[in-house]
């Protein structure tokens, strides 16, 4: 009996998954994101529902993106009861998915990630905001109501007072 609850105790500790609970941030043992062409990221940019989604493009080679990550990390942390959904759209390179996971593992990132794997960037950036010049980092806050895009790094205090607009 021993021997088994040892092995229920190591399984669900091997298992555990990245989670915020009362202050306490778990490692992140298991790593996952969607990869996704550019049909299937308009699901993640046109979400009808009433909450509010902060929408980050951003590269593991970007140093202002990488920069201001751990701000949506706490933003979404802090607004999680507010029901504000931060997804984090990784434009990595295809070949960088190792570099890719071992970033998200060692960054200890909890926010969704999803992977644009769609070289036809001509055609999609436009259509995600007619603005945008194709640069990073850039960030798409929305909720039923309203939608804003911004083509620039934030500090902590920039995103949460534009967060505060949609709530």
């Amino acid at each position: 009996m021993k021997l088994y609850l040892c092995f229920v105790i190591l399984l669900a500790l091997s298992c555990k998954e990245n989670t915020v609970n009362k202050g306490i941030v778990q490692e992140v043992t298991q790593v996952s994101f969607e990869t996704v062409d550019y049909e299937g990221l308009e699901t993640y940019l046109e979400n009808s529902n009433a909450s509010v989604h902060v929408v980050n493009f951003w590269a593991t080679w970007c140093k202002p993106c990488v920069k201001e990550l751990p701000h949506f990390e706490e933003l979404g942390a802090m607004y999680k009861e507010q029901d504000v959904k931060v997804i984090l759209v990784s434009l990595d390179f295809p070949d960088q998915m190792e570099r890719l996971t071992k970033f998200i593992k060692k960054k200890n990132i909890r926010s969704e990630v999803v992977f644009l794997d769609d070289a036809d960037a001509n055609g999609w950036i436009p259509k995600v905001d007619p603005s945008w010049s194709g640069a990073i980092p850039a960030t798409i806050i929305y909720n039923k109501d309203e939608r804003s895009f911004y083509e620039r790094s934030f500090t902590y205090e920039e995103i949460e007072k534009e967060l505060k607009l949609f709530l």
